[in-house]
């Protein structure tokens, strides 16, 4: 029995978030991001923005030269994430085999459905539309790979004929699906970028080969896309011809726990890096203990002016969940990757390797148990109270 997966995507979420908070915003070109003087970007635009070139991951500074009278929205990510949740519980009424790929976007299994699965769509786009005042767009194929080419292709799809009609550009609310045994003349036609796994530079290789469409690339064969692009290009092959056979996945093991800033002015000052990094450290260490969790590799990112980000890792020889060690380790790989007075533009902290935390109380782990015992009271006040209610002493 053929599969039939559905696609959920919704329409420029954050700024319909904000658009429910303040409804004096619809119709009007705004962005949700950070301030362009201090080299924001720009999260989320609406879709009066995206008429006149806007588009997300912009710096704010290029989208108000694009759109002088463009609305700046700080982000409110707490309260997107909040309404992230009350869509996905109306998910899994539907089904309860949900798959969230990022806070805006989800794939459900509905082949145990006994419905018509346009007539499932649009109820499940309307319950949406009104208990919580969302615009979605909905795909539907026997895969995974289509059902979300066709969720892309059926708001491009609509937002041209908006355009065409030269009326007011609205979130497209599109519902496309591809008949079962359709996939491949369903991708046939359309650009090879959008498939999974055509990146910048893999789309200029192919059009350097003359490959220009899906469909092109489903001509190819595949020991000669293998050759050409080792193991992604038998995945090409089989994603041209419309085959994926991945399931949906329901819960995702967490792999690694981050922080990261970019600074509003490059920052040069060894105390104000220390000190990030820290902060940083401590909020790792936080959320490693709220999830029951530790790690044994800490990472560093850092980006230069000039953009230029590099990494840098080391491995401990145990798991830990305690913010002195991550904080001890990220520092010195900054003082071995950092020249003197080098201006950074951004800094992280991050860990991974993660795996339960190893509590093995000897003789002379007294004041390891302590410790814990100090920080999960820390950890609580932090939580009540905010997470400036207790600081370290600078001795210096």
């Amino acid at each position: 029995m053929p599969r039939t997966i559905l696609h959920l995507d919704l329409d420029a979420f954050f700024c319909a978030v904000e658009e429910t908070q303040n409804p004096d915003l619809r119709g009007k070109a705004f962005a949700v991001g950070g301030k362009p003087k201090e080299r924001g970007v720009v999260s989320s635009c609406s879709y009066a923005a995206r008429k006149v070139g806007v588009r997300s991951a912009m710096p704010m500074s290029r989208a108000i030269s694009l759109c002088p009278g463009l609305i700046i929205v700080p982000g409110r990510h707490r309260l997107y994430s909040e309404v992230s949740h009350k869509v996905m519980d109306i998910l899994h009424d539907q089904s309860g085999l949900v798959e969230q790929i990022s806070i805006d976007e989800a794939f459900l299994d509905i082949s145990d459905i006994r419905d018509e699965p346009e007539r499932l769509a649009r109820r499940l786009q309307a319950r949406i539309r009104d208990e919580l005042h969302l615009p979605s767009s909905i795909g539907i194929a026997s895969n995974k790979l289509v059902a979300k080419i066709a969720t892309e292709f059926g708001k491009a799809l609509r937002l041209r004929e908006m355009r065409s009609a030269q009326g007011e550009i609205k979130p497209p609310n599109a519902v496309t699906v591809v008949p079962y045994g359709e996939e491949a003349a369903f991708l046939n036609p359309l650009p090879a970028d959008m498939l999974w796994g055509v990146g910048p530079k893999t789309s200029k290789r192919l059009s350097e080969l003359g490959i220009h469409t899906i469909g092109d690339i489903a001509k190819w064969p595949e020991n000669e896309l293998f050759r050409l692009f080792g193991e992604n290009g038998r995945d090409l092959s089989r994603h041209a011809r419309g085959i994926d056979n991945r399931p949906i996945v329901t819960e995702h093991e967490t792999k690694s726990i981050s922080q990261e800033v970019t600074f509003s002015v490059d920052v040069r000052d060894d105390k104000v890096l220390q000190k990030t990094i820290r902060e940083q450290a401590s909020r790792v260490a936080s959320q490693l203990r709220k999830n029951e969790l530790a790690g044994s590799t800490i990472k560093l990112k850092l980006r230069w002016p000039d953009f230029t980000t590099l990494t840098r890792q080391t491995t401990l020889g145990h798991r830990t969940d305690q913010e002195d060690e991550i904080a001890k380790a990220a520092l010195e790989l900054l003082n071995n990757v950092r020249k003197p007075n080098q201006a950074v533009r951004l800094i992280g902290v991050g860990v991974s390797g993660l795996g339960q935390p190893i509590r093995q109380l000897g003789l002379w782990d007294m004041d390891d148990a302590k410790s814990r015992k100090l920080q999960e009271v820390v950890d609580s006040l932090r939580e009540k109270y905010g997470k400036d209610v207790i600081k370290r002493g600078d001795v210096s």
